[in-house]
């Protein structure tokens, strides 16, 4: 059922504007697949969708390369990809940093950051719309809220 469901978002990310996740939530519904916000999101972390001002894009092909190697098959969005897709804003309270995300954003960005395991950050919790990142210390705090807000406004 999930490779179906896969290929049903490709299809649709592909083939129409998709403007944000309960859109693409209805298409799917409209094509016979019922799927929570969560497991929304994990399908396009999974399928590395993108988005953008236009709505939801597959991965752009390296035209250099046709075959991609395994390991970059794997590996999951980066934190930047994640923050361009998903972030809004960044607070700092005390040791704590607090990133403000679309609706249904703060899982994926929390596993990105949680998979490339950052030095600064002792560990991430998520709700819908918003991630928790706790840090050490304040000064970590800091160079986080720092790194945060340089992605959001590149």
């Amino acid at each position: 059922m999930k490779l179906q469901r896969h290929n049903a978002i490709r299809d649709l990310v592909a083939h129409s504007l998709v403007a944000n996740q309960d859109e693409l939530r209805r298409k799917l519904r409209r094509r016979g697949f019922e799927v929570t916000q969560a497991t929304l999101s994990r399908d396009i972390h999974e399928l590395r969708l993108s988005k953008g001002p236009g709505g939801y894009s597959l991965p752009s092909t390296n035209s250099n390369s046709s075959v991609a190697t395994a390991e970059e098959d794997d590996a999951p969005p980066s934190v930047a990809a994640m923050i361009d897709s998903f972030g809004l804003r960044v607070r700092q309270a005390i040791n704590q940093v607090v990133i403000a995300t679309v609706m249904g954003g703060a899982q994926p960005l929390a596993a990105a950051l949680d998979y490339e395991e950052w030095p600064e950050v002792v560990g991430t919790l998520a709700g819908d719309d918003t991630v928790l990142v706790i840090c050490p210390d304040t000064r970590r705090a800091g160079e986080v809220e720092l790194k945060i807000r340089t992605m959001l406004e590149s």
